[in-house]
């Protein structure tokens, strides 16, 4: 197993962790748009209660994350605050 740095301890306490991360994904088969509606909103309820919610945002825009919910955030919502920052 990797060593984490420092700067990724936060994983060990995301809430995310365990057998529901599965829902902060979207699955290997097509999915509907309805489907697609109910995963991200039972994602984003876990991240609500995350005490890392604000490291992993910053993680996810850091190194670009193109898929899945990290800090509470979907793909679109993550690049909106990217082109916010950049003003």
């Amino acid at each position: 197993m990797a060593t984490r740095t420092l700067g990724e301890a936060w994983q060990e306490r995301a809430a995310c962790k365990g057998p529901q991360a599965a829902v902060f994904f979207p699955p290997t088969h097509p999915e509907r748009k309805d489907e697609k509606v109910a995963r991200e909103t039972r994602a984003k309820a876990i991240c609500h209660t995350c005490m890392v919610r604000p490291d992993c945002l910053e993680y996810a825009i850091s190194i670009r994350e193109p898929h899945g919910i990290w800090g509470g955030l979907n793909e679109t919502e993550r690049k909106q605050v990217v082109e916010r920052r950049a003003g």
